[in-house]
């Protein structure tokens, strides 16, 4: 295309002095541009499919021959008609996007109800869990003071009797204790000194076998041979009761002095427990955290070889301006990595401070082996002590006892003496005529019935009357006592008389 560039026509010289302007050769690059745009096709000339279909349409109706006019007023109507089905198809489209945008507009209302309604409940929940919380919170603080009133812990020490007492209990739970065995009765005592003469006799007869043949001996034994093992018995059963009476007395004795040493203790811990509150009140805000008391006079375990050698080391690493657990590490790791020739020096030291310790610890356990003993003597004395002082009590309790007994038996004397045998006595209530009567037809009914059930169902019996039944038994108290009262009168009278 280039090649074949058209030369430019030079313009013909007119009469007028007017130069004509010249026309530039155009360059090769000029000339190449041009070939291109020549040969590339035009946005106008490319046509659409439809654009295609008509001009193919308008190719074959000017090959055809020309119709009537008949036929292009048919085309005409035809083309109004696919124009009016589009437009209806347009308008039913149109129509079911608008009704598509409805509903989605009713479903997005909707979806914003819910949306709001998940917001109120979430609000709730969040109220509900800030509620909890300022709940939790006063609990912790409600249980920070029952875990301070439950550290309560009284200075007294408790009577030491009671400790004693429920070791001796225990002691006599256990078998093979120094329990107080009861004595052997006379028959016993023979079965035994005749047991192996028996067995010898008979050797082959079994257990239920040698005790028969001993019953029946024994029926025949005469008084006299009975005699002596009756003796021991009679000698084993005195000392028997007699350590038996003195143990009761004892535990009686025992019981008082705990009594008033509960009193006493009950006491002193109300007062104890009374000034705690008073000071937990003032120190609610503190938090005093008690630690476990040491004994100071324990001895303390030796250092390990590893320890000793970093207790060395420290000083020039914290010296470098390290850190704790920097200094640690690098102990550690030099630890490792000596020789068995450079950590034997800190190893022996190790050894030397273990056996001192093992030395020092041994005179520590004897000590508090001694302590203990020596508690255990005070113990003892003062349970002694304690035992005479329950029995003193339990003699003064025996003596005013005795006198209020012996007082109370005076007084009856008196009134036996100075009451009138002629003098009428009070009749019986309304009740008591009733149950005279219902315990005999009971007694007939249950016999061997017990008295305190036989009580309880006349009770019974005697609620389930009818007013009519019980107004009876009331006329007969009233009848009773009005008999009563004359009788009364007259003696009143005969004594003034007299």
């Amino acid at each position: 295309m280039a090649d074949t560039a058209v030369a430019p026509t030079v313009p013909k010289k007119t009469r007028n002095n007017r130069k004509a302007l010249k026309q530039k050769n155009p360059s090769t690059n000029e000339a190449n541009i041009m070939a291109q745009k020549l040969s590339e096709p035009s946005p106008a000339s490319v046509l659409s499919p439809s654009d295609t279909d008509s001009s193919k349409e308008n190719l074959e109706s000017l090959s055809q021959p020309r119709s009537s006019p008949k036929k292009g007023k048919s085309k005409a109507a035809k083309a109004k008609q696919n124009k009016e089905a589009a437009a209806s198809s347009f308008e039913k489209d149109f129509q079911e996007m608008q009704e598509m945008l409805q509903q989605l507009k009713l479903e997005k209302e909707k979806t914003e109800v819910l949306l709001k309604e998940k917001d109120e409940m979430l609000k709730a929940k969040d109220e509900e869990i800030e509620m909890k919380g300022k709940e939790q919170e006063k609990m912790k603080t409600e249980l920070k003071k029952l875990q301070k009133l439950k550290e309560f812990k009284p200075t007294m020490t408790l009577p030491f009797f009671q400790v004693l007492n429920e070791k001796e209990q225990d002691k006599k739970k256990k078998k093979g204790g120094n329990e107080i065995k009861r004595p052997c009765p006379p028959y016993s005592l023979w079965c035994k000194d005749q047991w192996n003469e028996v067995k010898k006799e008979n050797p082959d007869a079994e257990f239920k076998d040698i005790s028969h043949i001993l019953g029946a001996k024994w029926k025949t034994i005469t008084a006299e041979e009975k005699k002596p093992y009756e003796e021991k018995y009679q000698v084993e059963k005195e000392a028997y009761l007699k350590l038996m009476t003195k143990e009761k007395r004892e535990s009686e004795a025992m019981k008082l002095l705990e009594e008033e040493q509960k009193q006493k203790t009950a006491m002193e811990l109300l007062e104890q427990y009374l000034q705690f509150k008073q000071e937990a009140g003032q120190e609610e805000n503190k938090k005093n955290k008690t630690k476990k008391e040491k004994d100071p006079l324990k001895p303390k375990h030796p250092l390990s070889a590893f320890f000793l050698f970093s207790n060395e080391r420290r000083a020039a690493l914290l010296a470098e301006n390290k850190n704790v657990l920097e200094v640690a590490k690098i102990a550690g790791e030099e630890w490792k990595n000596m020789t068995e020739k450079q950590k034997r020096p800190y190893e022996e030291i190790a050894k030397k401070n273990k056996e001192k310790y093992t030395q020092e610890m041994e005179a520590y356990k004897q000590n508090k082996d001694e302590e203990a003993m020596n508690l255990k003597k005070e113990g003892e004395e003062l349970m002694k002590l304690q035992k005479q002082e329950a029995l003193q009590l339990l003699k003064k309790k025996e003596k005013t006892e005795n006198i209020i007994k012996k007082t109370k038996e005076q007084r009856q004397k008196k009134q036996q003496q100075n009451v009138d045998p002629n003098k009428p006595k009070k009749p019986a209530s309304s009740f008591l005529l009733f149950s005279k009567e219902t315990r005999k037809s009971l007694m007939h009914e249950h016999p061997g019935i017990n008295n305190s059930t036989l009580t309880a169902m006349i009770s019974v019996k005697w609620k389930e009357l009818i007013q009519e039944e019980k107004q009876i038994w009331n006329c007969k108290a009233a009848e009773a006592m009005e008999a009563y009262k004359k009788e009364l009168e007259e003696y009143h009278k005969s004594v003034a008389a007299t």
